[in-house]
């Protein structure tokens, strides 16, 4: 039957991050339990749409209201099983700080010359790759692991 087949080795988690800019600034939120950077955003739930998804992460993690944009970026995670969809956002209202989240801890703008030195790596290249002003979305592999991406494995562990 169509739409019944489930299948864990072709199952992928979506997710969206919002590329939110002010000025020169972008938008970034803090994990506190892993002390990383990173762009609001989060696995679509079940039944929701994506822009559903977007506005909703983005409103938990830093308690601003955003209209969804141009697409900027699709990135494939094959060791996560994940697809993220990076989109541009402009803000329509809500205070930022007023967080829902119980993993981020603040949210605001860095400049986008100097990002906060530690910024998850593949965050790092979304923000990047929104500002290379491209017509069409760019299709990027990310295939470094969380533990490379926060220097977890090998001699760069403490």
């Amino acid at each position: 039957m169509a739409g019944t087949f489930q299948d864990d080795a072709h199952s992928f988690r979506v997710s969206v991050s919002a590329l939110i800019f002010e000025d020169n600034q972008i938008l970034l939120a803090h994990r506190h339990a892993i002390d990383w950077w990173n762009l609001p955003g989060g696995a679509v739930d079940p039944g929701e749409t994506l822009d559903e998804a977007l506005r909703r992460e983005v409103r938990e993690e830093t308690g601003l209201l955003v209209e969804v944009g141009q697409l900027v970026g699709v990135y494939s995670k094959p060791l996560k099983q994940e697809i993220v969809l990076s989109f541009r956002c402009t803000v329509s209202g809500g205070s930022l700080g007023i967080c829902a989240d119980d993993d981020i801890d603040e949210s605001r703008y860095f400049p986008c010359t100097a990002l906060p030195a530690r910024t998850l790596p593949k965050h790092r290249q979304r923000v990047m790759d929104a500002l290379l002003n491209q017509e069409r979305a760019i299709v990027r592999a990310q295939r470094t692991s969380t533990a490379e991406d926060q220097g977890l494995d090998g001699e760069s562990s403490k």
